[in-house]
């Protein structure tokens, strides 16, 4: 005869609290002592206590799961900078809650307009975040209209009803600017991600503004999609000027990497030859020789942000939820930028 599942009450004697302490604690609701609400996880897990999550979504009316839709291709998102350490950062607050995450990846266009709509359909997830934020992005009134609740990452340009969680790029991208400009750089060049997407377009409005300021232009500007194959087809552009770039500025690591490869394919020797920098501080940033210097986000606390403003939005009263301002992005030296003396 199998051993009969542990109960709320069944955790709440091993803790010794009541039961709707325990409630309150695996539901991550406010009001406890932070002590309390370790003893009372910590018991559940002795008794290895699992939410059943049939019978709270009857009793609630909650699908207990939230949504988040990626265009991306399938085949290159594993090695994504973002989004593998975003999707940690969203766990780390789901699964003490008993929720899940419902991932769907698909094309953009009519194809993400179908994803959300299949999380909507019979109430499949109690909310979404909604990432890679576009010029005039049509999926807030889609959401709006779909009667389903959402964290924007960043602001969007059009009127929202959601919260935003947002993390500045641009400190960080002027701060790899000026510090080109230290170094005595002057023809610097910037690949760029995808110009739909609003946190592309700012990193390359700052990128921009931060050459102004010291009276210059851009040495290029080449366009790319975030891809390691983007980032060689455009590195290999940027080298075949007739005044080439002493230094360039990627909207990416992954493109960074994938240019400095190319670019010493080429023969340069990266800082000597050429300087280059990234964006994200991805794992491998700091382990390719030589180190990359890029500005530093933390996707897994944008992650665990979202989640908290996500779920603080479901179980409100109805009230407005506040933005959140995450720690802007920094500047991370490491040895890929040199003087240009040095050269």
């Amino acid at each position: 005869m199998s051993k009969e599942r542990p109960t709320i009450a069944d955790v709440a004697t091993r803790a010794g609290v009541s039961k709707g302490a325990v409630s309150f604690a695996l539901n991550g609701r406010p009001g406890l002592a932070r002590t309390t609400v370790d003893r009372i996880l910590a018991a559940a897990d002795e008794l290895g206590w699992r939410p059943s999550n049939r019978a709270r979504s009857l009793s609630v009316s909650k699908a207990f799961a939230l949504g988040l839709v990626i265009t991306r291709d399938p085949g290159v998102l594993s090695s994504d900078p973002f989004f593998p350490a975003f999707i940690g950062g969203v766990e780390s607050v789901l699964a003490p809650r008993g929720q899940a995450l419902v991932l769907q990846v698909v094309a953009p266009g009519e194809g993400e307009e179908a994803g959300y709509r299949r999380l909507a359909q019979d109430g499949r997830v109690d909310g979404v975040f909604l990432s890679d934020l576009r010029h005039n992005d049509p999926r807030i009134d889609l959401l709006t209209s779909l009667g389903l609740p959402a964290v924007t990452l960043n602001r969007p340009e059009v009127p929202s009803p959601f919260p935003a969680v947002c993390l500045d790029d641009r400190p960080g991208t002027i701060a790899v600017v000026q510090h080109l400009l230290e170094l005595g750089h002057r023809r610097i060049a910037h690949v760029a991600g995808p110009q739909d997407f609003v946190h592309a377009t700012a990193r390359t409005e700052a990128f921009v503004s931060a050459l102004a300021e010291a009276g210059l232009q851009p040495a290029a500007i080449e366009t790319s999609d975030f891809t390691a194959v983007g980032g060689i087809e455009s590195t290999k552009r940027l080298l075949a000027l007739p005044d080439r770039p002493t230094a360039i500025v990627y909207a990416n690591d992954r493109m960074a990497i994938a240019g400095m490869g190319a670019a010493q394919q080429a023969g340069l020797r990266i800082p000597d030859d050429l300087s280059v920098a990234g964006f994200d501080d991805s794992e491998l940033a700091e382990f390719v020789h030589p180190g990359l210097t890029t500005v530093r986000a933390d996707p897994h606390a944008f992650g665990e942000a979202a989640a908290r403003t996500l779920n603080q939005l479901i179980d409100g009263d109805g009230s407005a939820v506040p933005d959140v301002e995450l720690q802007p992005a920094r500047l991370i030296i490491r040895r890929s930028t040199a003087h240009l003396e040095d050269s």
